[in-house]
């Protein structure tokens, strides 16, 4: 294959795709603090074990080659690492260690320190995530006393016994009776925590009887759950750059924009600026083939320590997004979660209408009957706050219940432009006797990956998205045709086929630290 441009230098324009496009500016590469890219690190190799090289924990890591190369040496000093030269001038790590220190002492006061710390820390997360569940337990108990207290205020005339045990002793026993059964039944450090979920679970080690697991999910959790929606789980923010390494590894160093496409999910537009910026980050080149397909080449990224060959990621379409649930809870459990907003909303309507001011709940515990209370005031900590509270919780799951067709169209859409990336991709460059790309054939994938078919000017939309043109000379039917990911195919073809094992190779070892 003959070359048209070879190395793009640092700070060099990246050769245009097509005629006529302006060319791609790059900026000078920013370095990151050494202490920062050790931190990175420190988490992306956690039980990593054996040699690795700077390609390896720059492909684990996803950081550029130089950040990975400062945080490996402040990693080396600061874990007693070991450091191995090979014939090939390429450096190995190793840390027999991991990243611990076996050998600081800590002493008591130090320790005892971090353990009020971590308490401290635990402590505030649990009250931001718990806020909500205590105070709707909150309000049930404190409207639950209320109710006791005006069934024992209105017998209080009648309440004494023969054994002289006043009403009033007996409502505030039946009071506590009933505060420490929901203390005990709901707080989230309880080991009696209720859950209408199924107890034990086949999915784990431990069976009972009905073989069901138990739910050790606290109740603050299925609160915020129920009006918030589960919890999405933290994305990594360095996941696409990973992938595209992965990728990297696994083509022998030369992948092109449809590589790129298939393993992120990226469009063409945001995949082209990407891998100019990749090529700085990890001694990057381009080559262009005479038809004019363009080759990215990674032979930095390819050195490595393993003795197995690196593994392509699956592409993006092998996993389809579907909606979370609703609440992620069972229905007993949202029922009782109903039933508790519920209460509270009914008792601050109830609060509003007897004027249970803080005043006229002093007097109720006094022992003055609801009849005799005055009617003036408004009850705002008993009526207003709880009534506006009660409200907004309930619209809270009803607004995300509404939104979530909208979700659903949106993730559908979604499925739908990766399915169409799938079937053109695994027909671009394909030999002779598979389907050709037809309009047909985009939205038979476009429905089955969507559940609903597509509209024409979708399936327009992404062929242009991906550089494609209506095949003139076809038969009956509109045909597609993609120039520039066949001409790509071809030249990564050539490409890979021409590419050394030998880049992968660290080579023989001639010095090591720990010897």
């Amino acid at each position: 294959m003959e070359e048209r441009g070879d190395a793009v230098p640092t700070g060099a324009a990246a050769p245009p795709r097509n005629r006529g496009e302006r060319p791609l500016t790059l900026k000078s590469p920013k370095l990151m603090e050494a202490r920062r890219a050790a931190g990175i690190l420190r988490s992306a190799l956690r039980g990593h074990t054996g040699d690795l090289t700077l390609a390896d924990a720059s492909a684990k890591s996803g950081l550029p080659l130089r950040d990975a190369e400062s945080g490996l040496h402040l990693l080396v000093s600061e874990h007693r690492g070991h450091l191995k030269a090979t014939s090939e001038g390429e450096l190995l790590f190793r840390f027999p260690y991991g990243f611990t220190k076996p050998w600081e002492t800590r002493t008591r006061l130090t320790r005892a320190l971090q353990a009020v710390l971590r308490v401290a820390a635990g402590v505030a997360r649990f009250v931001v995530r718990a806020w909500i569940a205590i105070v709707l337990i909150a309000y049930v108990v404190i409207f639950v006393g209320i109710l006791i207290a005006q069934l024992f205020a209105r017998s209080s005339s009648d309440s004494r016994n023969h054994d002289g045990v006043p009403g009033s002793f007996a409502g505030y026993f039946l009071f506590r009776l009933v505060l420490d059964a929901i203390f005990w039944t709901f707080h989230p450090f309880s080991p009696f925590v209720w859950t209408s979920e199924p107890a034990w679970s086949s999915s784990h080690g431990h069976r009972g009887a009905l073989g069901r697991r138990r739910d050790e999910t606290p109740f603050y959790e299925k609160v915020n759950r129920f009006f918030f929606g589960p919890t999405p789980e933290p994305r990594d923010p360095l996941e696409a750059e990973k992938l595209i390494l992965a990728e990297i590894r696994a083509q022998r160093g030369r992948i092109g924009l449809a590589d790129v496409m298939r393993v992120t999910g990226l469009s063409r537009d945001e995949a082209d600026p990407r891998m100019a910026r990749l090529m700085l980050d990890y001694d990057g080149t381009v080559d262009v083939s005479e038809e004019g397909g363009i080759v990215y080449r990674f032979e930095a990224i390819r050195r490595t320590a393993a003795e197995a060959p690196a593994r392509a990621p699956a592409p993006v379409w092998a996993k389809r997004e579907e909606l979370p649930p609703l609440t992620g809870n069972g229905p007993g459990m949202n029922a009782l979660i109903v039933a508790l907003n519920g209460f509270n909303l009914l008792m601050s309507l109830y609060a509003l209408g007897a004027h249970l001011t803080l005043d006229n709940l002093g007097l109720l515990a006094q022992g003055v009957p609801m009849a005799e209370l005055p009617a003036t005031g408004t009850a705002v900590a008993l009526g207003v706050v709880p009534l506006v509270f009660s409200l907004a919780l309930f619209a809270l799951p009803l607004g995300r219940a509404l939104l979530r067709p909208l979700k659903q169209r949106r993730l559908a859409r979604r499925n739908g432009r990766r399915a169409v990336l799938r079937a053109i991709l695994s027909r671009v460059g394909a030999r002779q006797g598979r389907e050709p790309i037809t309009e047909a054939v985009l939205q038979r994938a476009w429905q089955e990956a969507a559940g609903e078919p597509p509209r024409s000017e979708e399936i327009t939309r992404e062929v242009v998205a991906l550089g494609g043109d209506v095949d003139l000379e076809a038969g009956e039917g509109i045909r597609y045709r993609f120039p520039d990911l066949e001409t790509e195919a071809k030249a990564l073809e050539a490409e890979r086929e021409a590419a050394s094992e030998e880049e992968a190779r660290a080579g023989k070892v001639i010095f090591s630290s720990d010897a």
